[in-house]
């Protein structure tokens, strides 16, 4: 039926390499790859046609792949596509991924974090959490949990950012963050096309969210990177705040996020009082060891 928001099936089983390959031809315009725009373009970006003379290989295979009728191209013509499309090094990692993505994982495991980083985590004196993959908050200090409801163990940040009207209106860059978000996800899903809580984690956030819709359809990767960030906090006001995002090392895919200040600012003040605002709060200070689980937004693991 046309207009039918997409199903959990509709996200286990897409063809995501033919839709990729098609939102970023749609992308690339015939004067950026050396091509002469001839007669008028009933469709945005370069024809399958333009796309296979660039990458060396016939206008039939290239109409397989994108109809995903083949979706096992060989590492040499992956290659091919990724120079003819212009994709950039976080795009072209995501290519190979889907072509050559990672065995299907069996159920998994609740993730532990290193008792070093929580450690870590829990002194900092400004807002600091561990998230996965998926995005679920698997550590976070007083601060963090101060700053947001959302940051507690056990919260998926993507299901809060999108269904949660609450953070919306704490980020000021929320449509920014949020492009952001799904652009990471899209990323980390290229090597993971067959993890059952990817899937189902995409599945609920597409049955719920038009944004979120939207976004997932543009096929934007994004490099998981930190940057700045405008918040609006009821009890400290606004915050212009640097996010940092740290690789755990020896862990599947975690991540050390921290929020700071430039010394000296307003911002910076603020965090000073958000953190006497969670020193007060002591009965919270062992909930960061054990996981909250929030019914409106967590995913229980696959």
């Amino acid at each position: 039926m046309p207009g039918r928001p997409p199903t959990v099936e509709d996200m286990q089983t897409p063809n995501t390499l033919g839709e990729f390959l098609r939102a970023r031809r749609e992308q690339v315009h015939p004067q950026d790859v050396g091509l002469r725009a001839i007669g008028q373009r009933r469709t945005p970006g370069l024809r399958r046609e333009e796309v296979a003379l660039l990458a060396g290989i016939s206008t039939d295979y290239y109409l397989r792949l994108e109809q995903g009728r083949d979706r096992t191209p060989s590492a040499q013509v992956t290659a091919a596509l990724a120079r003819a499309l212009r994709l950039d090094p976080d795009q072209t990692a995501y290519l190979h991924g889907l072509v050559r993505p990672r065995p299907r994982p069996g159920r998994s495991r609740p993730q532990q974090v290193p008792a070093g980083t929580r450690l870590l985590v829990d002194s900092l004196p400004m807002p600091a959490f561990v998230e996965d993959r998926y995005l679920d908050v698997l550590a976070a200090n007083p601060v963090a949990r101060a700053l947001s409801p959302n940051l507690r163990p056990g919260t998926n940040r993507l299901l809060a950012a999108f269904l949660d009207p609450g953070e919306r209106e704490l980020f000021e860059d929320w449509e920014q963050a949020t492009a952001a978000a799904v652009g990471q996800l899209r990323a980390v899903t290229g090597a993971h096309a067959d993890d059952p809580r990817m899937a189902a984690l995409v599945g609920e956030l597409a049955l719920k969210s038009e944004r979120f819709r939207k976004l997932w359809a543009r096929h934007d990767v994004v490099r998981r990177a930190g940057g700045p960030a405008r918040l609006h906090h009821l009890e400290v006001g606004a915050l212009e705040l640097h996010r940092e995002k740290l690789v755990v090392a020896g862990t599947d895919d975690q991540v050390l996020v921290v929020y700071h200040a430039e010394p000296g600012t307003p911002s910076a003040r603020a965090l000073a009082r958000l953190a006497t605002i969670a020193a007060g709060s002591a009965d919270e200070s062992e909930e960061s060891r054990e996981p909250v689980r929030d019914p409106r937004w967590h995913l229980p693991p696959a």
